[in-house]
């Protein structure tokens, strides 16, 4: 008996070139960033710099571990996994949300023991001018990076690209501290330092948080609960949910949902009115597959 052991794979061209050149431009910027500010940050001596210089780092990490990831995901469901491997891409979150987490450490560490020390004044030339060009390139890698995972529909690349938000923000912190340390005060420079690793932590936890959910089968929110049942209602023909399973595979849905229907319904029309159903639901953006029972209406 020949037995169908894996649900339809459709390759998607366009998916898929978004997801390398988004890859390709998320690892170019970020090796170009961090071989800059690690120039000026041994030039100068500022630990702001050097703390961004860490957080530029870890997303050179991140990079390389969504190409990795992003690759396997792309691959169609196989004996060894047949419901697809989606599970790599919240995996690999995982492990980057610790490497931002150990960045963040690094940067919080060298932050302290500079304020203790007392700090120094540092020189503006240099560093401002590679922290303003980083916050440049990070805001226009943001802009396309978004365009790119809206495209893709990938919360990866949706999560790298608020990390190019996010990282604006530090270098910008970063320049009003090395700044301040030669106007107002030398503590000013690791103060700045402390403020981007607590920003560093923060994308770590929310990274993590979003994908510890997917990865341990998590289900949605009551309103993505709602959408789907009335999607599967509001399919044509003599029906109605009356269960519904869902959980996250990776960052999208499987729906397990049993129906009931009359229970004189020929097998033909119980068919195709559940063929209907799945095809609704998995037209969703938030769901990769359904499966739908068909059982009598109770008397």
């Amino acid at each position: 008996m020949n037995m169908q052991w894996t649900r339809d794979h459709k390759p998607n061209p366009d998916r898929e070139q978004a997801f390398q050149v988004a890859l390709l431009i998320t690892l170019a910027g970020n090796i170009l960033l961090v071989a800059g500010k690690g120039v000026a940050t041994y030039l100068s001596g500022s630990i702001a710099l050097y703390a961004d210089t860490a957080n530029s780092l870890s997303d050179v990490v991140y990079s390389l571990a969504l190409i990795i990831a992003l690759r396997k995901v792309l691959q169609p469901p196989d004996l060894s996994h047949p419901q697809g491997h989606s599970r790599f891409e919240p995996m690999v979150g995982l492990v980057v949300a610790l490497m931002m987490s150990i960045a963040g450490y690094e940067a919080l560490r060298s932050s302290i023991e500079r304020f203790i020390a007392g700090g120094s004044a540092i020189e503006p030339g240099l560093p401002t001018l590679v922290l303003l060009a980083s916050a440049g390139v990070k805001a226009g890698m943001f802009l396309v990076i978004r365009n790119l995972a809206h495209k893709a529909d990938s919360p990866a690349l949706r999560a790298s690209a608020i990390d190019n938000l996010s990282d604006v923000l530090t270098s910008l912190a970063a320049f009003i501290g090395i700044w301040g340390s030669g106007l107002l005060h030398p503590l000013l420079d690791p103060i700045a330092g402390v403020l981007v690793s607590l920003w560093i932590f923060k994308a770590a936890i929310d990274a993590g948080r979003e994908n510890f959910a997917y990865l341990t089968g998590a289900g949605p929110d009551e309103a993505l609960r709602e959408k789907i049942i009335a999607t599967a209602n509001g399919v044509q023909g003599s029906h109605e949910v009356h269960h519904m399973v869902s959980e996250y595979v990776g960052p999208k849905l499987a729906i397990d949902m049993h129906i009931n229907m009359p229970g004189d319904a020929s097998l033909d029309v119980a068919h195709e009115i559940s063929d209907r159903i799945i095809a609704a639901l998995e037209d969703l953006p938030e769901v990769d597959r359904a499966y739908v029972h068909v059982e009598p209406n109770e008397q």
